[in-house]
């Protein structure tokens, strides 16, 4: 049985600001937008500057533009550490094959975030005002938040480049007893009204889909987007005897002819399913590409061409 890495994805969505990068890439006046009030949240919540949480994102993350960014939901280059028993993404870094933290959304990234900032490594930068991004600028530096000598001077441009500072003077309105809790700031999901709801997200190769959980079944999920099972199969390469997996990837959408990158290397125990999932790209499409038939499976170190193999 092919191993699952579901993502589903549903017609008619609109996308709130923490979905995926689409096809294109997101500009910073874009990801300014999307993020801002995850960082005025976040501000309120730990006293981070909301100017300083949005410039180390744009900084780290490359406008939300970076592999980590797009395939961990982290934005803030956080390492694993040992404290960590989360999800983790391996990329080389200052070494190769580093272990990085991994959020199933970017918002759990901003709260992350605020969290290790309050470590005691950093205590000082806590007695600094929120208006006084400049400080927070040097202090990370010097408390070791990043090697590069100029990192100051780069938080600071990105915020009087783009007029963060403002940012750090908003307050939160209060709301009332009848008023409903207020939701989770830009949270990167659309979330079903129906009951067992599900958070809809879209893929890098522009396809929503959703996060499996353990309860789920195929019955379950058509129900919730009134959809047919049949679609659910075919959208994700399975046959009715596959079983749902407990979590992982689950598309909505037809998956696509071809994916962004041009090639991908196979890492251990990698299936061509599980490429096919993880950029993307129709199954038998991928087989076709790289001259496969159903059955055929990869060997560690192979080159895998997502797109049309140049002569």
């Amino acid at each position: 049985m092919r191993k699952l890495i579901f993502t589903i994805v549903v017609f008619g969505f609109s996308i709130a600001a923490f979905s995926q990068p689409a096809s294109k890439r997101i500009t910073r006046s874009e990801y300014i937008d999307m993020y801002k009030d995850a960082a005025i949240k976040e501000m309120h919540h730990s006293g981070v500057p909301a100017s300083i949480t949005l410039a180390q994102g744009i900084l780290e993350s490359g406008d939300g533009n970076s592999p980590l960014a797009r395939y961990a939901n982290n934005h803030f280059g956080i390492k694993c550490h040992s404290s960590w028993n989360g999800k983790t993404f391996i990329q080389d870094d200052d070494s190769k094959d580093e272990c990085f933290r991994k959020y199933n959304s970017a918002y759990e990234s901003f709260q992350d975030h605020s969290d290790f900032l309050k470590r005691k490594r950093y205590a000082a930068l806590f007695e600094l005002k929120t208006t006084n991004y400049k400080g927070w600028a040097k202090g990370l530096k010097e408390a070791g938040y990043a090697t590069n000598p100029k990192y100051p001077q780069l938080l600071i441009r990105i915020i009087e480049e783009n007029d963060l500072a403002k940012f750090d003077k908003v307050k939160l309105g209060k709301s009332s007893k009848n008023q409903k809790k207020e939701e989770e700031v830009v949270e990167e999901v659309v979330k079903s009204k129906k009951k067992g709801s599900h958070a809809v997200q879209l893929h890098e190769n522009n396809i929503k889909y959703i996060e499996v959980k353990p309860e789920d079944s195929f019955e379950k999920i058509a129900e919730e987007f009134d959809m047919g099972t049949w679609q659910l199969y075919k959208y994700n390469d399975l046959d009715k005897d596959n079983e749902l997996f407990d979590e992982g990837v689950f598309f909505l959408q037809p998956k696509r002819s071809k994916a962004k990158e041009e090639f991908h290397i196979v890492r251990t125990g990698e299936t061509m399913w599980d490429i096919s999932q993880k950029y993307g790209i129709k199954y038998k499409k991928l087989l076709k590409k790289n001259g496969m038939v159903e059955g055929n499976e990869p060997e560690q170190g192979d080159k895998i061409y997502m797109q049309r193999r140049k002569l």
